[in-house]
C-alpha cells in the first residue's frame, strides 16, 4: 500500500466520488508536482505512490479536482478543486479522506 492514500466520500449523493483526479505534491521552494491518480469505483487510490516509496519528512498536498466530478454529475458546486495540505514524518502512513458536498468540505487524518 502506498505511505498516502486517500477517499472521497459525496455526503450529498452518500456515494464515493469515482473517477476524480487527484494530484500529491511537495512542497520544497516551490509546489512540485510527486504523481497523480484517479479514484476508483469506491471513491479510494490506494496505489498513488509504488509501496517501496520512502517520501522525505516535509509538507505536502492533494489536490482534488472536484469541478469534473460534480459536472459529470450535472450538479453545479462553489469550489472548483480543494487543496489538503499536511506534514510527512517518515516511516508512517497517511490516509487523507475527503468528505465532499457542492458548497461544503471536511478532512481528517485517517487510519
Amino acid at each position: 500500500m502506498s505511505v498516502i492514500t486517500t477517499h472521497i466520500l459525496d455526503t450529498t449523493r452518500g456515494k464515493p466520488a469515482e473517477a476524480v483526479t487527484i494530484i500529491l505534491y511537495h512542497q520544497q521552494r516551490e509546489w512540485t508536482e510527486i504523481t497523480r491518480g484517479v479514484t476508483d469505483s469506491d471513491g479510494r487510490i490506494s496505489d498513488l505512490l509504488p509501496k517501496e516509496i520512502v517520501l522525505p519528512t516535509g509538507i505536502y498536498k492533494l489536490r482534488f479536482e472536484t469541478s469534473a466530478y460534480f459536472e459529470q454529475i450535472g450538479t453545479p458546486t462553489f469550489y472548483p478543486f480543494v487543496e489538503i495540505t499536511f506534514t510527512v514524518t517518515i516511516g508512517e502512513h497517511y490516509h487523507v479522506p475527503l468528505l465532499l458536498n457542492p458548497f461544503g468540505y471536511s478532512t481528517y487524518r485517517g487510519s
